[in-house]
């Protein structure tokens, strides 16, 4: 029988539950181009609204995994991880989280993704460091995990392919917020990279795509039954995102503030706690501690010790970086033209940030995508962002801005004090405000 892209279509925007094959069909048309860019978009605003079972949602995430090749990992001497977030602002937790877990003999092989709506891409900081390639061959890609211990990388041509290419289509058509299609677009890209164990950083609040400690949940709920119903063990953190989760936003100055965290020349205490929270939840998971304990001090000591600086620099070198780039990055990473203070209207403490509009300013600098095809801006964004409850005035900024010239750089001044309420009660929102284990 003849397969009609359409016909799925019309069976989803109708609120029916489609079948597995019918699903696997559509998927593969859209990777091998029988199904076209319109009717993805068409199937991807039905889920939007019509959403999706838990066996729905394993069939979609198993589709586009199969929609390329699946990496086998058996020859290395210890377990496969990785992690994921869902996405926020100040977010460079993978930076740091792979060569802690590589200085503990977990290998990370880990796929990432480009900025998507007003967050950060994990690839999009790494294309800041000169030469350093995220789209390796699998040869190189694998050579770097076997000794670095780990590699940041993108979706290669064959690596769930059908992800790749929905996940440009969400981006622009409004289809982002989907708990079905954020949980097999994530989950069929690490199913592919062939892991042992996978901990999510599902993110809440003002700068989450999941706003809400409920839907939060939801999303978790539903990635981690999804994984495991998949076959990979996985577990969430829901950690908070009402605040930028680094003092940095903009993807060179996320990577300058990454690097001064694998020093120990600079941490941010929040970052800290949720880098290392998701690495001890990988050590747990992969038979490496026998306690929660054992494992928070194994990945203190992995990177207080500067072992895990010493894998970045590795993995960095091994994919093309410069070989002196921690003990030279002011010379490698290229500083924006403007750089100066800004400063709140009025006085007062920090009692609220949009989070969502500290990421889409940085946006707006040139530090993300307002269409697919456009060109990032490597040095652009803010850092010395404030937190809540900090004090401010006229002689504290609330940020540092880094713009290209003077029009961008006047915008993004508005449009940060636009993100920053300034009052007397500062809200106490748990760090880490809940844990989902795996199944």
């Amino acid at each position: 029988m003849v397969f009609l892209p359409q016909e799925v279509i019309l069976k989803k925007r109708n609120g029916e539950i489609l079948a597995k094959d019918d699903i696997a069909h559509f998927i593969g048309g859209f990777a091998n181009g029988t199904v076209s860019q319109a009717q993805a978009a068409a199937f991807a605003m039905a889920v939007y609204f019509q959403d999706m079972t838990m066996d729905e949602r394993v069939a979609l995430t198993l589709a586009m995994r199969d929609s390329g090749t699946v990496l086998d990992w058996s020859d290395l001497d210890g377990p496969v991880a990785d992690k994921h977030s869902t996405g926020g602002v100040g977010d460079n937790v993978s930076l740091m989280l792979a060569p802690i877990l590589a200085a503990l003999g977990i290998y990370v092989p880990m796929i990432s993704g480009r900025g998507l709506g007003h967050t950060g891409g994990t690839l999009d900081k790494f294309d800041a460091i000169p030469g350093y390639t995220t789209s390796p061959d699998n040869a190189l890609f694998r050579k770097v995990v076997r000794e670095a211990g780990c590699a940041i990388i993108g979706q290669t041509a064959d690596l769930a392919p059908a992800d790749k290419m929905l996940y440009a289509i969400r981006d622009v058509t409004g289809t982002v917020e989907s708990v079905p299609l954020i949980t097999a677009s994530i989950l069929s890209k690490k199913l592919a990279a062939g892991l042992d164990a996978l901990i999510l950083d599902v993110k809440t609040g003002s700068g989450a795509f999941m706003p809400t400690l409920e839907k939060s949940r939801d999303l978790a709920k539903s990635l981690v039954e999804v994984a495991n119903g998949a076959g990979l063990r996985t577990g969430a953190l829901i950690t908070d995102m009402n605040e930028p989760l680094a003092s940095a936003a903009g993807n060179g100055l996320e990577v300058r503030n990454a690097v001064a965290f694998l020093t120990c020349a600079h941490q941010d205490q929040r970052l800290r706690q949720v880098t290392l929270g998701l690495c001890a939840e990988l050590v747990m998971m992969t038979g490496k501690a026998a306690t929660l304990d054992e494992a928070d001090a194994a990945v203190a000591g992995a990177l207080d010790s500067g072992r895990a600086a010493e894998h970045f620099a590795r993995m960095v070198t091994g994919l093309g970086g410069p070989a002196d780039f921690l003990e030279r990055m002011d010379q490698h990473l290229a500083p924006a033209p403007i750089v100066r203070d800004v400063f709140a209207t009025g006085q007062g403490t920090v009692s609220a940030i949009d989070t969502r509009g500290v990421g889409m300013t940085v946006v707006a600098l040139g530090g993300g995508r307002a269409t697919p095809t456009d060109r990032i801006d490597h040095r652009v964004g803010f850092d010395r962002l404030a937190g809540l409850g900090t004090p401010v005035d006229a002689t504290t900024p609330i940020a540092r801005i880094h713009a290209a010239d003077e029009a961008s750089a006047a915008d993004a001044e508005a449009r940060l004090r636009a993100a920053y309420s300034l009052g007397k009660e500062v809200p106490n929102n748990p760090l880490i405000a809940d844990r989902i284990a795996s199944q």
